[in-house]
């Protein structure tokens, strides 16, 4: 789907909007939704079977298909669903959408007039690289509160097409940003704790409807002359199984997500929205999904008009809908569909189960309820709350990554440092911290007014822009620089770079920043301190080398509090503990792997070196899981097992004892369930600053055939004293994170000897497999 541009900027003080929304609030109690359908005060609905709340959704489901008419029910096949008068059903737009806010990126959201705006947390790159699974769930719980009390004065929809969850593969994909990054375990989590965030999951019922993003292997744009509507991602099973799919299934297994989105790309030749084994087989059969299936927007329609996949329109309809498709985002579905039931090629029970699936989430969303609304207390009064912008501040502290910091670097001194040159493109910007598939701000804090709470500053751009173009601006910001007791630059990218539908073609700073950074730097009389907003990956190597800046600090896209937390970190109210969620390559990588190239794994016999941490062995910027503390901390191991069995069958054994020791145990052979175990891990904090510490702990399967480098197991935020110690238990599940795939698709877990690695530690775990009988 392509993002309106987003040009609405309403920059108010938090009093001053307080004081408007309880205005707002006055004005419009006593006003409410009408109901969507089943309104008691239609005497031709009101005692239809289909509005009967006590009984189960299925039956209430299949009353109401069996009074549609064929017209009718083709009409809601798409995500401008219409209404149907005669039945007392309003139309619908279910297209919303809520990233990392309620965003009216979508046109089922809308915010004027009657809401100001809504909270805007960071782009989910930053507040994946928090690493704090609980704070995903909390900003989750804060959207859908807003969303439903947008929903309930008439202003949004229930079905919010979000999060996207795909695998940020190749560090030039614009959209990288809006995913947690490039493990396949973090990705998976994040998706699991923000759907249940948003969804609330009491029962069977919905607060709002999440939806997990694009399924699958999507992740260029347009590159090259290739592009996302016509591109066939040529993906392996052992890929596919081992890295793009994993965030879906635990989206819909443990997640319970009411919804999955098809994208626009093929696989291997057959467009997803047109996978049945994708779709039906797969989401729908193996992972159970409780929900409908959409199409990334005119997804339908470019399989007949850009991948020339069908013959007709018709055909791209009936393959879709057959497939597994149930709610077409664009026309094809509502223009095309009885022409295809003419011709033969679908039936109307092919329509009826897709609208089962749908029709059935609006029942749990209780929008067949009547007047008496779930979350019907929720209202203007719930949106903006002054915890809620809390939260936002809290999310952009714990997402900041100090990258580098050199003696005499920060946190910077309200004594020594009374002045501070603030330059830079991104130094006092507003919309560019909330990145993409946002919505409009409660009010926002850029890095120029964060700092100036702390001390005096000076303020110089040094560019019009983050592109850079010319270098005129540079010497007002060399004399600013001259001037103060610290310098801070905030540079990087914003969305005129990154974004939808626009990859980078190198992951440069652009234009003149390098000379502007090195500039100033060299004029700085204090100490000079880099900030950097971006999405995607940056090669500062540069920067990394020079030894006048001391310090570096990727701030992603902070959100709306994002100057508050910046100048937090930057003076020592916060001590930074993000830790990076994708690895950040050296310029010269991009040469060895095409966009187009969808390979996780090195092929050095065609000079592919791999991807991610997982797989690629090669040079970096700044590896996977990298961030630094004003502090330092230090692990050891209370207690970890050395060995672990695992039980199988003798039939299982494959040809002979041998050849299971060679291949590992496929983890259908086993009973995962009970291959359980637990790490006790102390944390020291040896500094003398209180910290907030992310422990990760990878694992690297035993040398030989498999290819992973090490992959993550688990992590967990966890707060220590200066000078004191914390005991961190995390749960080692043998089956999820021992695990490998071969090159059949299958999941595996190797015999042998694997290595657990926490921070400089390494742990030796063998694993051997036990014949016995295995009692269920």
């Amino acid at each position: 789907m392509v993002q309106k541009p987003h040009t609405k900027c309403i920059i108010i003080s938090p009093p001053s909007l307080f004081f408007i929304l309880i205005g707002f609030l006055i004005f419009f109690t006593g006003k409410s939704r009408p109901p969507f359908a089943c309104d008691p005060s239609n005497k031709v609905t009101k005692d239809l079977t289909f509005c009967r709340v006590n009984l189960p959704i299925k039956d209430r489901v299949k009353d109401l298909l069996g009074r549609l008419t064929l017209q009718e029910k083709i009409s809601l096949l798409v995500n401008n669903a219409a209404a149907v008068p005669r039945l007392g059903i309003q139309g619908y737009e279910w297209w919303s959408e809520a990233l990392h806010g309620v965003s009216d990126v979508g046109p089922g959201t809308k915010f004027l007039p009657m809401f100001l705006g809504a909270t805007q947390f960071p782009q989910v790159i930053t507040t994946a690289s928090t690493c704090n699974d609980t704070l995903w769930e909390e900003i989750g719980q804060v959207v859908s509160n807003e969303a439903r009390a947008m929903y309930n004065g008439g202003m949004a929809g229930l079905t919010f097409w979000s999060p996207n969850v795909n695998i940020f593969r190749d560090p030039r994909w614009g959209r990288g940003q809006e995913t947690p990054g490039e493990d396949p375990a973090l990705a998976a989590r994040y998706a699991v704790r923000y759907v249940k965030g948003l969804q609330g999951n009491v029962g069977n019922r919905l607060k709002v409807a999440a939806c997990c993003k694009h399924y699958t292997a999507y992740d260029l744009d347009s590159w090259h002359g290739y592009n996302r509507h016509s591109f066939n991602a040529k993906v392996s099973k052992q890929d596919l199984e081992d890295t793009y799919n994993v965030p879906f299934k635990a989206c819909v297994l443990e997640g319970k997500v009411a919804s999955v989105m098809c994208s626009y790309n093929q696989v291997n030749g057959k467009p997803t929205c047109a996978d049945s084994n994708l779709l039906k087989s797969t989401i729908r059969g193996s992972w159970r999904l409780n929900g409908y299936i959409v199409s990334d927007c005119d997804s339908v329609g470019v399989m007949y008009t850009d991948q020339h996949y069908t013959a007709t329109p018709e055909d791209a309809t009936a393959e879709s809908i057959k497939a597994g498709l149930d709610l077409d985002c664009g026309p094809s579905l509502a223009v095309y569909t009885e022409g295809a039931i003419k011709q033969g090629k679908l039936k109307e029970v092919d329509i009826d189960g897709a609208l089962a699936n749908t029709i059935g989430v609006q029942m749990r969303l209780g929008m067949f309820d009547g007047p008496k609304q779930p979350y019907a207390n929720l209202g203007i009064h719930d949106v903006c709350l002054m915890s809620s912008n809390q939260l936002a501040l809290e999310a952009a502290r714990q997402g900041i990554v100090l990258l580098e910091n050199r003696g005499r670097g920060p946190p910077l001194s309200t004594v020594r440092h009374r002045t501070v040159a603030v330059i830079g493109p991104n130094s006092d910007v507003t919309v560019t911290m909330i990145g993409n598939y946002a919505g409009i701000a409660c009010g926002y804090t850029t890095p120029l007014q964060g700092i100036a709470r702390y001390v005096k500053t000076i303020h110089q751009v040094g560019c019009s822009d983050v592109s850079c173009k010319g270098n005129q601006l540079i010497g007002p910001a060399e004399k600013a620089a001259q001037q103060a007791d610290a310098t801070v630059l905030v540079m990087g990218l914003d969305q005129s770079i990154e974004a939808e539908e626009r990859d980078r073609a190198n992951i440069l700073l652009p234009g003149h920043q390098q000379e502007l950074i090195s500039r100033v730097a060299k004029s700085s009389r204090g100490p000079c301190v880099l900030v950097i907003m971006s999405g995607g990956p940056l090669d500062i190597t540069f920067a990394k080398r020079d030894p006048l800046i001391l310090a570096i600090i990727w701030a992603g896209y902070p959100g709306q509090a994002g100057g508050t937390a910046i100048a937090d970190v930057l003076f020592g109210t916060t001590n930074p503990g993000g830790k990076l969620p994708m690895t950040w390559y050296p310029q010269e990588y991009l040469a060895k792997v095409p966009m187009t190239n969808m390979g996780m794994r090195a092929d050095p016999a065609h000079n592919y070196p791999g991807r991610t941490y997982r797989f690629y062995k090669g040079p970096v910027v700044y590896p996977f899981g990298h961030g630094l503390s004003y502090t330092t901390f230090h692990h050891s191991i209370a207690q970890a097992p050395t060995s672990l069995s695992v039980p199988m069958l003798p039939i299982h054994l494959e040809n002979n004892n041998a050849t299971t020791l060679t291949n590992g145990v496929r983890i259908s052979h086993t009973k995962c369930s009970t291959l359980l175990t637990t790490l006790h891990i102390n944390v020291k904090n040896t500094g003398t600053m209180d910290g907030t510490h992310t422990m990760m702990v990878f694992s690297s399967p035993p040398e030989g055939k498999w290819a992973t480098n090490k992959q993550l197991v688990g992590f967990q935020k966890v707060h220590v004293v200066a000078g004191g110690l914390q005991r961190v238990a995390l749960d080692l599940h043998v089956c999820k994170h021992m695990s490998v795939v071969d090159q059949f698709g299958i999941r595996r877990v190797p015999m042998g000897e694997h290595t657990l690695h926490i921070g400089d530690i390494k742990h030796s775990l063998t694993i051997k497999p036990t014949i016995e009988e295995i009692k269920y």
